[in-house]
């Protein structure tokens, strides 16, 4: 504003604020609030309002001991009760607004800053995520729920369920059977999940405490604390053959049968270099890797004008997966060293991979037959036999759980029986007659009967037949 006042009398004002850039009205308005300044100078104080005298008197009257804790309203009612008008109810207001205190004395509840959970993986079978999410079954209001438990890692489904109704024990039987079949050593593991009622009940992290695996929850009311089931979710529902409902949980049953196969085995993942997540899972992403590279160096070798800045190279496997990764990290997981590192510095750590018993396979199957073609060689790959490719469903439906340690001696108690199991995912080979009697999908919008007393008029003492009641020892 200097340089325009300045260049304005030999230039003029509007030329001025153009080649300074300084918009006219802008100018302007800055002019006229300096002459308003200059003309009024300090605002002078109103020949209505209190003197010093007369506000510290209303202050010390509010301070008092009778009036410590009234309104300021309550307040000037008292006073013209007692036939004193020190001011306005406003004004009382205003001069406690200018000693700061008009605000809440009590204790005002503040929700807690929840931690960030902050979970690394550098190899298989370390964080698992597991989430449940509803199909539409026949009618509306009507689901069916599918518990699925996910390797960040590599992507790889370890474990799913298909059941009628979402309960603690159906996923404390899922998780079992999910850390047998991959062979979890105890303090290897990490369970991640968000905040649902089977995922913070009692039963599941007594469960995780008997095995020896390390429970983790996303804060309240952040949806991408848990990003990788999610996003298996919705390649679940974007697939072309699913379906708007499901007719029957056989329906879903056989849906889902056809579905996971293909995830794990078929689906190039672009977050683990295109491969698929059996490949990382089993350990041959190595070997896939390798191949890609002989078939990109054989084309490099055949056009190598046709790669302008350089030789082709296949992509990476990362060194790491992060939930969450740290504020502080600046460095993409992108070797072994590095993923060492980070995996130390991480207050969450799992157990050494060397430690981790591998899963068995069999040799003397082609694991691609097109790419070896493609080089010239036939390339014979150890690859997982077709009767382990199967997912590691659960199939024993009556197989009895194993009991779980607990602190209080004689729990649980002989009265209290286990609720009756929704239908499991069974293996390919099992037929439809052994499932059991499906349940009919709960229908949410079926009011409870009215109970007396509650909703209706509650009985008389007369009306009430005197029973005995059984003791409990």
């Amino acid at each position: 504003m200097n340089a325009v006042d300045q260049l304005a009398p030999t230039t003029g004002t509007a030329a001025a604020c153009r080649v300074l850039s300084v918009p006219r009205a802008s100018y302007y308005r800055r002019q006229r609030a300096d002459d308003r300044d200059v003309r009024h100078g300090p605002r002078r104080q109103s020949p209505r309002a209190l003197t010093d005298q007369e506000r510290r008197e209303v202050l010390s009257e509010l301070h008092s001991e009778r009036f410590v804790d009234k309104s300021p309203a309550e307040v000037h009612a008292c006073l013209l009760d007692e036939g004193v008008y020190p001011c306005s109810v406003r004004t009382m207001y205003r001069i406690l607004s200018q000693e700061n205190e008009v605000r809440q004395r009590r204790n005002q509840l503040r929700h807690p800053r929840y931690q960030k959970p902050e979970l690394l993986a550098t190899a298989p079978n370390q964080v698992w995520s597991w989430d449940i999410t509803k199909l539409l079954g026949p009618a509306k209001w009507t689901y069916f729920y599918l518990y699925v438990i996910l390797d960040i890692y590599s992507r790889y489904v370890v474990g799913w369920m298909v059941a009628s109704r979402e309960n603690a024990e159906l996923a404390q039987r899922l998780i079992r059977e999910a850390v047998e079949k991959q062979q979890v050593l105890p303090d290897q593991l990490i369970i991640h999940s968000d905040r649902g009622p089977s995922m913070k009940s009692h039963g599941v992290a007594q469960l995780l405490a008997t095995l020896g695996v390390t429970k983790s929850h996303s804060r309240p009311h952040v949806s991408n604390d848990n990003p990788f089931s999610e996003s298996q979710f919705k390649t679940l529902k974007y697939r072309p053959d699913f379906p708007d409902r499901f007719v029957s949980q056989d329906h879903a049953l056989e849906f889902c049968r056809e579905f996971f196969p293909w995830y794990n085995e078929e689906h190039y993942h672009c977050g683990i270099a295109m491969l698929t997540p059996a490949m990382v899972h089993y350990e041959k992403s190595d070997e896939v890797l390798a191949l890609r590279q002989q078939v990109l160096d054989a084309a490099y070798a055949a056009h190598p004008e046709r790669f302008v800045n350089k030789a082709p190279t296949a992509p990476v496997l990362p060194g790491g997966v992060w939930i969450n990764p740290p504020l502080i990290e600046t460095q993409d997981p992108s070797g072994p060293s590095a993923a060492k590192n980070e995996l130390d510095n991480s207050r969450l750590t799992s157990a050494d991979t060397s430690a981790r018993p591998q899963t068995p396979v069999e040799s003397g199957q082609n694991f691609n037959n097109a790419v070896a073609h493609q080089v010239g060689q036939a390339t014979e790959m150890n690859v997982i036999s077709p009767n382990q490719k199967r997912l590691p469903e659960i199939d024993d439906l009556q197989k009895p759980d194993a009991p779980l340690a607990h602190p209080r001696p004689g729990y649980p108690l002989a009265s209290c029986v286990p609720a009756e199991l929704a239908s499991v995912s069974p293996s390919d080979d099992q037929p439809n007659d052994s499932i059991q009697i499906q349940q009919p999908p709960l229908d949410t919008r079926a009011m409870p009967e009215k109970i007396p007393g509650v909703w209706g008029l509650a009985p008389r003492k007369s009306q009430i037949k005197q029973t005995s009641v059984p003791v409990l020892h």
